[in-house]
């Protein structure tokens, strides 16, 4: 049964326009099948679900999860076909065990991560996600959580704010850009943020991405408070995962990358006694093989028909 409120059509969203960022990659590592028991971990529109409810037809199961209410209700309409073999819950993936838990899903076969935005979320203004668009500063997943993007940008001091720029967007220019902000407030629409922003980089540097990028994804992963996320679902994951289940996870920048690739590494490594001890004394046991070495990039095909999917990475465990 597919529990989300039921989905209302809104115009221009059933253009079709959302592709779901490496699916073959994605369907050729988690390996679907029938009466498989799977968890989409970041629904979004449900394009990765239904791919997974396809392939494990006709007896595959699927949870799908989101923070985002709309993303929920979009996916529903997507997912309605297969009503008896699908549950949608609202939430944060951090809380994946508990949340199959209460649907009394037993181990799983594969779990998938998606980290990227929507194009809905990007292209919604009101939103505030998007640098290119005039919107509130909100940046909210989920719109009920209390903190916004502009009580960030108004009410931070001066260092800590910097900080965070630094922290989660790894921006250089980060102390140049808070000074800015704070001689700028109060800031309440996307755009003027953006424009102070790139003010206060411009003269300074020539790239191919926007001067206000990493500056809004820093904001962004603070208010969502996405990294801890990350790291306590894939811990939480691996523990849903039976003997020879897999977990696969697409992240879009270094950050994330960075914290997929240790957290995933050290569940590989087992034991992590110094090499000069001729016996094991911390008794750590390997969860898990890396089913890549390296991250799985996008085709070049896929690249061109889909400029979003250009920085997106796919890494896959399997359980022991």
């Amino acid at each position: 049964m597919v529990s989300t409120p039921q989905a209302t059509t809104s115009p221009g969203e059933a253009g079709g326009l959302h592709r779901p960022v490496m699916l073959s990659q994605v369907i050729e590592y988690l390996r679907p099948q029938s009466g498989g028991v799977y968890i989409d971990a970041t629904l979004g529109l449900g394009g990765h679900a239904r791919a997974i409810l396809e392939e494990s037809s006709p007896e595959g199961k699927l949870i799908g999860i989101d923070r985002d209410r709309e993303s929920l209700r979009r996916a529903a309409r997507e997912l309605d076909r297969y009503e008896r073999r699908v549950e949608l819950h609202h939430g944060n993936f951090a809380r994946v065990k508990d949340i199959a838990r209460r649907w009394r899903f037993g181990a799983c076969d594969g779990i998938l991560a998606d980290l990227g935005l929507s194009s809905f979320q990007l292209e919604t203004a009101e939103r505030g996600f998007s640098f290119q668009r005039s919107g509130p500063l909100d940046m909210r997943m989920d719109t009920d959580a209390p903190l916004t993007a502009a009580e960030v940008v108004n009410r931070f001091p001066e260092p800590k704010l910097a900080g965070l720029i630094y922290s989660y967007g790894e921006e250089p220019g980060s102390r140049r850009i808070a000074r800015a902000i704070v001689r700028a407030r109060p800031l309440h629409d996307t755009l003027s943020l953006a424009e102070v922003v790139s003010r206060a980089v411009r003269s300074r540097r020539r790239s191919k991405i926007h001067p206000a990028t990493r500056t809004f994804q820093a904001l962004r992963i603070f208010v969502n408070g996405e990294l801890e996320a990350l790291r306590q679902f894939v811990a939480s994951a691996i523990e849903l995962l039976r003997e020879g289940g897999r977990l696969a996870i697409i992240s879009f920048h270094s950050l994330e990358d960075r914290i997929v690739k240790g957290s995933l590494g050290s569940l590989a490594r087992g034991c992590i006694c110094p090499p000069e001890m001729p016996v094991c004394a911390c008794g750590r046991k390997k969860l898990v093989k890396l089913v890549c070495r390296k991250p799985v990039s996008p085709t070049e095909e896929e690249t061109i028909g889909n400029p979003r999917s250009r920085s997106a990475r796919l890494r896959v465990a399997e359980r022991l």
